[in-house]
């Protein structure tokens, strides 16, 4: 008698997400998300361009909340971390092919954390690499998928194992103009002026990126969202990376073929004031005039 099998194969369709739940200050039982909105936007823009579907914001907020709430045990207590939220929309279903997948799969898994990197809150050291790039122009840089991330963990152990943190990218064109970390964005300040690399189809458009940019400047500085050269980075006064697993981490040193450029870190920095305001607000510490937090009861 012949069995008939019904195979289910995992394609390369996929887009993640990454966000955290704290726990919010002075309230039992009560827990704060950062602008879950906004991943869910960026999964949509990421599905468009990946030919998949994606759930609708609300659908998006709503699993987000029910997970936070099933794992509430796991949030750690206030200011101890918080609980990393991946939301995970993959292509599955019986394909071999080379085609979109005839079904999807979106689910939600979480687990508790400390800060991301193992230098804590203190000043990070990055290496600029320029023979392995992280995205090329026409490609997925600009968004969310799991095709992104693999291609850096060679560069990024081997950083490690000199010592460094992390790694900067450079463009693949050029190889002179600043693209991002291995996963989070780059600012530098110089002058009293603030830059960032242009998000424009190879760089992640991070929203803690987003937030920083719109917190500097409520303080008075000028953003610049521009092409940021290597000369520009060597030079700068401040340098500091963001994200939402690193939320605002400055960086000590950056080395570029050998040579170490050194940058200005402590109390009397913006990348700490930005830390301080945005941390505040993500937890409810800080009266969140923008509206940028949802509470969950």
């Amino acid at each position: 008698m012949a069995a008939c099998v019904r195979t289910y194969v995992l394609d390369d369709q996929g887009l993640f997400e990454g966000l955290k739940a704290y726990r919010a200050a002075n309230q039992q039982g009560s827990y704060m998300l950062f602008r879950p909105e906004e991943n869910a936007r960026r999964m949509q823009h990421g599905a468009e361009r990946m030919c998949m579907p994606s759930p609708s914001v609300e659908q998006f907020v709503h699993a987000v909340k029910q997970t936070v709430l099933a794992n509430r045990r796991w949030v750690p207590p206030q200011g101890k971390g918080a609980l990393y939220i991946r939301p995970l929309l993959i292509g599955s279903g019986p394909i071999l092919g080379l085609a979109p997948a005839p079904e999807y799969t979106f689910l939600i898994y979480a687990a508790p954390v400390g800060t991301y990197f193992k230098e804590g809150l203190a000043p990070i050291n990055l290496v600029v690499e320029d023979s392995i790039h992280r995205a090329m122009p026409g490609g997925t840089g600009g968004v969310k998928t799991i095709t992104n991330y693999a291609p850096v963990l060679k560069a990024q152990m081997d950083a490690k194992s000199r010592g460094f943190t992390d790694v900067l990218y450079l463009d693949a064109v050029h190889k002179t103009y600043l693209e991002e970390a291995s996963s989070c964005n780059l600012f530098i300040v110089k002058d009293g002026v603030v830059a960032t690399p242009a998000t424009v189809g190879t760089i992640l458009p991070g929203i803690t990126r987003k937030s920083v940019i719109e917190l500097a400047r409520d303080r008075g500085y000028q953003v610049e969202e521009r092409l940021v050269s290597i000369d520009d980075l060597v030079g700068a006064d401040e340098v500091f990376c963001t994200g939402t697993a690193v939320v605002v981490a400055p960086v000590s040193s950056v080395t570029y073929h050998g040579q170490r450029y050194e940058f200005r870190t402590g109390h009397d920095t913006l990348s700490q004031a930005l830390h301080t305001t945005l941390t505040s607000i993500q937890m409810g510490l800080a009266e969140d005039k923008k509206g940028w937090t949802v509470a969950i009861d």
